[in-house]
């Protein structure tokens, strides 16, 4: 988790860092707000991307989880009712 709070941070700061510096730098006003637009534009496709990525991992990982707690409950099933048919067959013989 503290990865992705990481690289959103940096993704977050390069783009204030770039917003800064066309604002900054001597253009036109209609220039400038259009580079904004692109650049802003970029950026958001850019964390969607990355965020698509992170959340196709997660649900994979998560997918992955689920199935191996079926595997592991139906095993624990199964050697509980083994252990139960052991106690009834000592119990019965006594």
């Amino acid at each position: 988790m503290k990865t992705s709070t990481t690289i959103l941070g940096i993704l977050g700061a390069a783009a204030a860092g770039a917003a800064i510096g066309v604002l900054f730098a001597p253009d036109k006003g209609s220039n400038t707000r259009k580079k904004i637009k692109d650049k802003s534009k970029d950026y958001g496709d850019n964390i969607k991307t990355k965020f698509d990525g992170i959340v196709s991992t997660i649900k994979s990982n998560g997918k992955d989880i689920i199935e191996d707690g079926k595997s592991k409950l139906a095993q624990v099933k199964d050697d509980f009712n083994t252990l139960k048919d052991d106690a009834k067959a000592v119990k019965s013989n006594y």
